[in-house]
């Protein structure tokens, strides 16, 4: 998995080094819960308690899978691996597609892209919204870099944002579809914390994972003017054999509407 920029320790998600042990954490969990017969994709009701012995409350317990742990990457830009952006004024937007605050001033470009995720407790079944925490999206831009770290665009901040959930647990950012880069599937990098200020003090992050494109929407993307190294890139890839998402990516796979001409809507469960 090779950054686009030859950065040498910038290689995008550090390589094999930096993932190998995440993937096999997730791995192992999945062996352990198979090895139990635990589902882990969707919702899972308990048994409701025998009538003979149950207590005045006759409702059943349920839970769902959290989001699946993934890396951060190289490039998070929360102070874990050099710059920290949460912690600057501006930072808190739905729209990301400008830099901000003391930086360039530039804006990213391509085709739009609106991302709508709905942060959800899976103690409860996914059925019960988590208002009031936040989300952290950041992504690569249409030519494969990350703004703070890569090559040109150090100076930039953008494709980077934070927003609170609303009473529907749902955050929207206005951003750009991002470019395939060698070595990975197009991809969206979030942090979920568990309120506005945990974020912007960047503390406390509950949950790190990843959301994933559709192959017919990344087609019809990457068909378009300023993508023509991702139509590349894309080629000799799959997101079964994708670093992070091939052992498992059917709760990453956002819902896609739209065109590549009005732009597309992803939309996600992000279930904490």
């Amino acid at each position: 998995m090779n950054e686009r920029h030859d950065e040498g320790p910038h290689e995008h998600d550090r390589g094999l080094s930096y993932d190998l042990p995440v993937l096999a954490r997730r791995r192992m969990i999945r062996l352990m819960a198979g090895a139990s017969l635990i589902p882990l994709m969707g919702c899972t009701t308990e048994e409701k308690t025998p009538a003979s012995s149950a207590s005045s409350s006759s409702s059943s317990s349920a839970a769902c899978a959290e989001i699946p742990e993934e890396t951060a990457g190289p490039f998070p830009g929360d102070g874990s691996n050099g710059v920290n952006v949460l912690k600057e004024s501006g930072v808190v937007r739905s729209d990301i597609r400008k830099s901000f605050g003391d930086s360039a001033g530039g804006t990213a470009e391509g085709v739009p892209l609106t991302i709508t995720l709905t942060v959800v407790d899976a103690a409860s079944g996914c059925g019960t919204p988590k208002r009031g925490a936040a989300v952290y999206v950041w992504h690569c831009d249409r030519d494969g870099a990350y703004s703070l770290y890569s090559d040109g665009v150090t100076e930039e901040n953008y494709l980077r944002g934070v927003q609170e959930t609303d009473d529907k647990g749902q955050v929207t950012f206005t951003s750009v579809f991002p470019g395939c880069y060698p070595g990975r599937w197009p991809h969206v990098h979030f942090e979920v914390y568990g309120s506005l200020a945990d974020a912007t003090a960047a503390t406390s992050i509950t949950n790190t994972s990843q959301l994933a494109f559709p192959k017919d929407a990344c087609d019809a993307v990457y068909a378009t003017d300023g993508y023509g190294d991702s139509v590349r890139n894309l080629s000799s890839l799959s997101l079964e054999d994708d670093g992070i998402f091939s052992d498992g990516h059917e709760r990453q796979l956002a819902a896609m509407t739209g065109s590549a001409g009005d732009g597309y809507t992803a939309t996600l469960t992000v279930p904490v």
